[in-house]
């Protein structure tokens, strides 16, 4: 089969998920678009907003030199990003929500910023914006994601990957994130990968070191959802299991039946809603 990157079904970590919790709300986040935009839609809401602007905060100091990455306050850029989200931006119904929110970021990157352990060694940045590769050539699959954190070890010349956590709860065990993780940054560069980890940000000081997956497994894993979603594609079937619809597609629903504020377009050209408290 000839590789086609524009006829190709294109899964990630979150579409995967998207999926495996609902199939309509995998259709309405990764493929319905509004006929006025011609934009797909976005539910914006405060642990998405927090959790966005501390991603972007971190995502900078990736691209400073090691020499000079925390030789000023992250609060200060905290402040300035923060500022796209407030209010209705952030899905915020009060001002005291908005505080709580603020108040946790804050404290997750003073946290970085006292105890930033291997992030103040040399980091590695994949060239792509949007890291892929082909996860199958004859199913015509391509993996992607982004990648918070790659801490560089020269004593092994391998790569540690690091997930940035903002939220209060633990990832699964049986979590398909670290597993596409892997296998990305495997096939998108020569090095091999040697830690993986999570990086709770709420509560610890240091990130969590998860077990290695075996590759073969991971790549059987991912490769069995990526074909349950491109058969899903092309049969276009995506029907929510539950008859009155469910905690992941009812939101989307409301969207598109109107039921939602829209406040704008994000950078990825989505149209972002919220609700009313």
């Amino acid at each position: 089969m000839l590789m086609d990157k524009y006829t190709a079904t294109w899964i990630s970590y979150s579409s995967m998920s998207d999926y495996l919790k609902c199939p309509r709300a995998y259709y309405l986040k990764n493929i319905y678009r509004r006929r006025e935009s011609h934009h797909k839609i976005t539910l914006m809401q405060p642990p998405l907003a927090l959790g966005q602007v501390v991603h972007e905060v971190l995502d900078q100091v990736s691209q400073v030199p090691k020499e000079s990455r925390f030789s000023k306050p992250l609060i200060a850029e905290f402040e300035k990003i923060w500022r796209k989200f407030t209010g209705k931006n952030g899905g915020f119904n009060s001002q005291e929500e908005e505080q709580i929110y603020k108040n946790r970021g804050k404290k997750m990157l003073e946290r970085v910023q006292k105890f930033p352990g291997p992030l103040l060694n040399p980091a590695i940045k994949l060239r792509q914006y949007l890291p892929y590769y082909w996860l199958s050539d004859t199913e015509n699959i391509i993996l992607c994601g982004k990648i918070d954190w790659l801490e560089y070890i020269p004593k092994t010349n391998s790569l540690h990957v690091i997930d940035f956590k903002t939220g209060k709860t633990d990832e699964d065990e049986d979590s398909l994130q670290l597993l596409s993780y892997y296998l990305l940054v495997k096939n998108c560069q020569l090095r091999l990968v040697t830690k993986l980890s999570y990086w709770y940000l709420d509560r610890d000081n240091a990130p969590l070191e998860m077990k290695l997956p075996d590759g073969i497994k991971a790549h059987k894993t991912i490769l069995e959802i990526g074909n349950k979603i491109a058969l899903a594609r092309k049969l276009e079937h995506f029907k929510c299991l539950k008859k009155e619809g469910c905690y992941a597609c009812s939101p989307f629903e409301a969207i598109i039946q109107n039921k939602a504020e829209f406040i704008g377009v994000d950078a990825l050209d989505r149209d972002v809603y919220v609700f009313a408290k």
